[in-house]
């Protein structure tokens, strides 16, 4: 009999990515998403293609009454939780929108797993969390110290999840990403958000024409003046929840790993990269700046290869 999960935020980037990789390896999908940035779309084109009965969809919020959810679905056996608001500019601005989506909703989600006995949990958060660089590149026991209410709200997630790891019998595993991009190698599934908050998906746009492309990045100390970040492909995250909720269900310890291809490109080299690989010329706009933003970051994966097994695969841009 399949195992059936639930994916919060499946309707999301990342969530419909992984979602279509669980349903490939056997399992059976809960979706959950209130669709204010995730799409229906995705998902029904997964109940079309691995059929209905494969995949529940609920339109909810986190934080709202989910014991109708795990009351119809009583043989889920694990979570991925993919659901947050991701913006770190827009973080600065609705901080207690944030605070009540990622930290709140989290909390939340949380009391119903451990009420209904779903222990396994797969916890998406990010690089953020660790705020400038103290040393590079960035490896799990890097001092967390967000210099952005987005980093704050998953730093503080990522302590009440080990909290409840040591107090209740949770089990987890935190995923710590750096930036996102890519899509499936077959177009089936990618970024849908216009614009996304994604700047190698953005430069592609600009690129094509499909919209125009802004510049938002402050001026810090790096060699041309922006910010250096860790590209990693959407399809290499999708694989490191596969392996990461197999890990929990043979019963390995409770742990986190950060996810990069470990090497760092500057958001200039990615504008310049895309216009090599395209042929076109982005037409640069300066947008209002973003606000905080670390100078340079990007990921040890030295855990992540030894532990659970995972590197970046996939070719990029970069």
């Amino acid at each position: 009999m399949p195992k059936k999960i639930l994916v919060t935020g499946a309707g999301g980037y990342i969530g419909s990515i992984t979602s279509h990789l669980l349903l490939e390896n056997g399992f059976d999908i809960v979706a959950l998403d209130n669709f204010t940035t995730g799409y229906k779309k995705p998902l029904e084109l997964l109940q079309e293609k691995f059929g209905k009965e494969r995949i529940s969809i609920y339109e909810k919020s986190t934080t709202e009454d989910l014991s109708e959810i795990f009351e119809k679905e009583k043989d889920t056996v694990g979570c991925l939780h993919f659901a947050a608001s991701l913006s770190v500019n827009n973080s600065m601005t609705d901080p207690l929108g944030y605070f009540k989506n990622n930290f709140e909703g989290t909390r939340n989600l949380l009391e119903n797993l451990l009420k209904f006995n779903v222990t396994n949990l797969i916890f998406s958060s990010t690089c953020a969390s660790f705020g400038n660089a103290q040393y590079l590149p960035l490896d799990e026991v890097h001092p967390q110290k967000p210099v952005s209410v987005y980093g704050e709200s998953k730093g503080m997630t990522e302590k009440m999840i080990k909290w409840l790891g040591e107090l209740k019998r949770l089990k987890y595993v935190i995923l710590r990403y750096f930036n996102v991009c890519g899509a499936l190698e077959d177009g089936f599934l990618g970024d849908a958000k216009k614009p996304s908050p994604h700047l190698m998906q953005n430069a592609v746009r600009g690129a094509l024409g499909i919209e125009s492309f802004k510049l938002t990045f402050p001026e810090v100390d790096t060699p041309d003046k922006s910010p250096v970040r860790d590209y990693v492909d959407v399809t290499d995250l999708a694989r490191a929840h596969l392996m990461a909720i197999n890990y929990l269900l043979v019963g390995k310890e409770n742990n986190d790993f950060n996810l990069g291809s470990g090497k760092g490109n500057s958001v200039l080299e990615i504008v310049e990269t895309v216009e090599r690989v395209t042929g076109k010329k982005i037409e640069r706009t300066k947008g209002d700046t973003r606000k905080g933003d670390a100078a340079k970051v990007y990921a040890s994966t030295k855990k992540a290869k030894e532990v659970l097994g995972w590197e970046a695969i996939s070719r990029n841009l970069v």
